[in-house]
Parts: structure tokens; C-alpha cells; sequence
């Protein structure tokens, strides 16, 4: 009992420095600072033009995959230079084209959820905002997440305080978000201790019969 709550008391104390390096490295994002990748998207409105507004895939290359689109670079770029190369694109059909794009980055959710799904998403949505669908144990949140040199790592984020500081980590493109299951006492402690007792009873008779023949 000693050591559980010792183990509890650093937890905490190492808590709060374990998440200031994590939000370090989750600012909310400028559009100078959001660079795609493939398989983001990117949602163009252009005024009066249905036909060349909606949410297209950014292909491998970084282009996007449209054919009216496939020659505007917005993957592997800050943001802005991608809003550039769309306004000078669109500048081939009017003077002064009105239009808004905005970055959309993929993240997937899985673990205890109805079913595994991937979703575009705004790059200043948070973690919790991302589960908002979800009833698995907000309090056991894992991302996996790939930085700079291309490394996977996995983050441990509490979500249990809506008002801590967890709920300011925002998704990056890539993301792999899993919700673990919400613990029971019956399921995971009273019935595995109760099958380990009929064990050892039947054991116990077992071995009772054995010695009586």
C-alpha cells in the first residue's frame, strides 16, 4: 500500500514537467507554421465558383489531387506559401480571385471505439475535441506521434481534468489516437479472481479424491 502511494506522490510531482514538454511542442499553430502531408487535405471556397471549391486530398508528390488542381504545390510547405501557389493559380481565371483555404490533417482513432476511424480535422482542434465522440476512458488517452526525424513516439495524455493543461495539446498530422478501454471492477478484477478460486478448488478436490483412492 506504501509503494502504490509512493508511486502516485512522484507521479504527480513529475506530472506537471513530464506535460510542459509536451505542450512546448503544441503551440497553436499559425498558418506559417502548418505544413501537410500527404494524405491531409486542403478546403478551397472560391466565390461564385461551386465548381472549383470543396475538400481535395493532397497527393504524394504534394500537389493536390484534382485534375483542375494537380498543378498547385500546397504539401511539404508552410501553409502560406501553399495559399500563394492557390492564388496565383486561381489568378489565371480572374483579376483578383476571392477564395478561402484553410489545412485540414489526418488523424486516426482507435482503440476502444465503436469502430477504428480516420478523420480530417483543423489543425487547431485539441486532443480532447478529437475524442469528443468517444466513450472510452477519457483518462487513458495514448498518441502516437512521429517527430522531426521521423521517430514514432507515444504520448500519455490525461484528460481526465478538462481544465488542466491536457486539454490544450493539439493533433498533428499523422496522429494516431487511442482510447483504452474504461475499467471495470466485475470484469477485470472480481471474475479473474473468482475463476482463480474455483481453480483452486477444483484442485482441492481433485487432489482430496485422489488421496482417499
Amino acid at each position: 500500500m506504501r509503494k502504490v502511494l509512493l508511486r502516485s506522490l512522484l507521479f504527480a510531482l513529475a506530472a506537471p514537467v513530464m506535460l510542459s514538454s509536451v505542450f512546448a511542442q503544441s503551440p497553436a499553430p499559425g498558418a506559417d507554421q502548418v505544413t501537410l502531408a500527404p494524405g491531409d487535405s486542403v478546403r478551397i471556397v472560391v466565390w461564385r465558383k461551386p465548381e472549383m471549391s470543396g475538400d481535395f486530398l493532397v497527393a504524394p508528390d504534394g500537389t493536390i489531387s484534382h485534375p483542375l488542381y494537380r498543378a498547385v504545390r500546397v504539401g511539404g510547405i508552410p501553409f502560406t506559401t501553399a495559399e500563394v501557389n492557390l492564388r496565383n493559380f486561381l489568378a489565371r481565371f480572374e483579376q483578383d480571385p476571392q477564395f478561402v483555404v484553410e489545412p485540414l490533417v489526418l488523424v486516426a482513432i482507435s482503440g476502444e471505439v465503436g469502430r477504428p476511424q480516420v478523420f480530417a480535422v483543423r489543425p487547431e482542434t485539441t486532443i480532447p475535441e478529437a475524442v469528443a465522440q468517444e466513450t472510452a476512458k477519457r483518462d487513458q488517452v495514448r498518441v502516437l506521434r512521429k517527430d522531426a526525424s521521423g521517430r514514432q513516439r507515444e504520448l500519455q495524455v490525461n484528460l481526465f481534468n478538462p481544465e488542466g493543461p491536457s486539454a490544450a495539446i493539439r493533433v498533428h498530422s499523422g496522429d494516431q489516437i487511442i482510447l483504452d478501454r474504461r475499467k471495470s471492477f466485475f470484469k477485470d478484477y472480481f471474475m479473474p479472481a473468482l475463476s482463480v478460486i474455483g481453480s483452486v478448488a477444483s484442485i482441492g478436490l481433485l487432489i482430496d479424491r485422489a488421496t482417499r483412492n
